[in-house]
């Protein structure tokens, strides 16, 4: 790796002190860049890249004091050791240097050999500050990070892939120094299929970039404390059990030095050359980023399967309220979609669309207390009949219980059979007083019900169905569905009739 010299600025309006300056620090390997006055200094200092400033006391203009406290008073470039080279001999003038920020300051005529280790000690100073400066930036990035994680984590549209991105852009964008960031990241990742799908990614322009990378390549590298994570440094990587890595790499392009990386079965990452010698510190802050990754999909298959688990015994109850009725559990499905794009069309949350799509499966439930013979009657039932079968809504609520997920459930199990108008059952709600899910589900079953055929009746066709809801027919009336529902379903109509071509049967 090629050794990053020290760049130091010399200010001086005299020619011959800017040469001796040269003479004394380019052998010693420093880059030594030239100013003239104070104004050009500043200028040099907010262009190019400063390690540390050698600045002369008097010069006519801007002076040493001033273009100290220029460079003190700025956040960005305060952290820039600064010696003032004076041929002041007073106290007074010395206490002026520090007064203006100057990490310290040097008489003339000076002294080679203490010039020389003063700034090596100054830059070593500054080396330690830099990094303190980056650990607190990271800390900060991570904690931001960490942050939005939680904030925008949804388990049921948590996206791995979307997710790993996230993480390589942390680690590439985590600081605007090029040194404290690696080059290129690799990713290894254990498909469905017991696979490894490989991706390279690098930043372009400050676009990240990821792409699939075909390579066959078997990880054996040297071990280590932290068998998962890992780091090593250029001088390191000699070991002869990277060379094959190195070389199966070097094959595809890809040059590897200093690296950083963790590696399990599942997901493996590699930060590959840093600017400098990386550290345990990198591989904390890789480690950190791949925790959170790890843990978030974690959680989000947990609660998947906890989801999945919810709505299969939501269907199950489903199913068991449809045993006695000549229709297919189909018709309850159909009903939840129907549900949910409705809610879709008025905007409702994504939260809301899927509870209401479960739960709108229970809107029977109720029928479990309801005699065979009445569900299963072919002919129009008697009042008396009416009255027994208009009691599931009571029993629906009370099958269904009490508990927060399934409170959607009970309330549309309860008012689905409530009209706008007040016309309804069992309690005879009116407008508001119907939960939004009781209105919405109203006419999503009102829908499926006149499409369907029964023993007493004919199953019409969808511009039939749409037109007796809209329109009446004396047994369903518009009156019957709130407006905004109302509205929401001519503009779905089509949506419902495709669903219900699909799911009919």
């Amino acid at each position: 790796m090629q050794q990053i010299r020290p760049r130091i600025l010399c200010v001086d309006d005299e020619v011959k002190n800017l040469a001796l300056l040269s003479a004394v620090l380019m052998p010693e390997g420093y880059e030594v860049i030239e100013a003239k006055n104070g104004e050009e200094a500043l200028i040099r200092i907010r262009t190019e890249q400063i390690d540390l400033v050698l600045l002369d006391v008097m010069m006519p203009g801007m002076d040493g004091l001033v273009v100290c406290k220029e460079i003190k008073g700025d956040a960005k470039y305060r952290n820039i050791p600064v010696v003032m080279i004076t041929a002041l001999a007073a106290t007074a003038d010395r206490v002026k240097s520090i007064e203006a920020g100057a990490e310290d300051f040097i008489s003339k005529p000076f002294d080679q050999v203490e010039v020389l280790a003063r700034i090596n000690m100054l830059l070593k100073v500054k080396e330690l500050n830099d990094k303190l400066n980056c650990a607190y930036n990271n800390i900060i990035s991570l904690t931001n990070f960490g942050e939005k994680l939680i904030e925008t984590f949804s388990p049921r549209e948590f996206d791995f892939m979307r997710q790993i991105d996230n993480l390589v852009g942390q680690i590439l964008k985590q600081t605007s120094h090029v040194a404290d960031k690696p080059k290129t990241v690799l990713v290894r990742i254990l498909n469905n299929k017991n696979i490894y799908n490989w991706y390279r990614y690098e930043l372009l322009f400050d676009t990240l970039e990821r792409l699939p990378f075909q390579i066959n390549l078997e990880i054996t590298l040297p071990p280590a404390v932290n068998s998962r994570l890992r780091f090593y440094s250029e001088a390191e990587m000699e070991n002869p059990l990277f060379k094959p890595f190195i070389e199966k790499l070097k094959g595809y392009l890809v040059l590897v030095k200093n690296m950083v990386c963790y590696v399990s079965n599942n997901l493996s990452v590699f930060a590959l050359n840093y600017d400098r010698e990386v550290s345990g510190y990198d591989a904390a802050v890789l480690n950190s980023v791949v925790m959170q990754t790890l843990f978030l999909r974690s959680l989000s298959l947990q609660i998947n399967a906890t989801e999945n688990a919810f709505e299969y015994t939501v269907k199950a109850l489903a199913r068991a309220s449809e045993v006695n009725d000549e229709d297919t559990g189909k018709h309850v499905v159909r009903v939840g979609f129907y549900c949910s794009m409705l809610a879709k069309k008025m905007g409702m949350p994504d939260t809301f669309m899927r509870s209401v799509r479960i739960n709108a499966l229970l809107h029977d439930v109720g029928k479990i207390h309801t005699p065979p013979e009445i569900l299963r009657k072919s002919s129009p039932l008697t009042p008396e009949e009416t009255k027994v079968m208009q009691q599931h809504t009571i029993h629906g609520p009370k099958i269904i219980g009490d508990h927060p997920r399934l409170k959607i459930g009970s309330s549309i199990a309860g008012c689905h059979h409530e009209r706008w108008d007040g016309s309804g059952y069992p309690h005879g709600l009116k407008g508001e007083q119907i939960p939004i899910e009781g209105r919405i589900m109203n006419i999503a079953d009102q829908y499926d019900a006149l499409r369907n055929t029964r023993g007493y009746k004919p199953g019409f066709d969808h511009l039939t169905t749409v037109k007796i809801i809209t329109e009446g027919d004396g047994r369903t009336m518009p009156q019957h569905f709130e407006p905004q529902v109302l509205d929401a379903f001519v503009e779905v109509a089509p949506k419902f009739d495709e669903l219900y071509e699909r799911l009919k049967g």
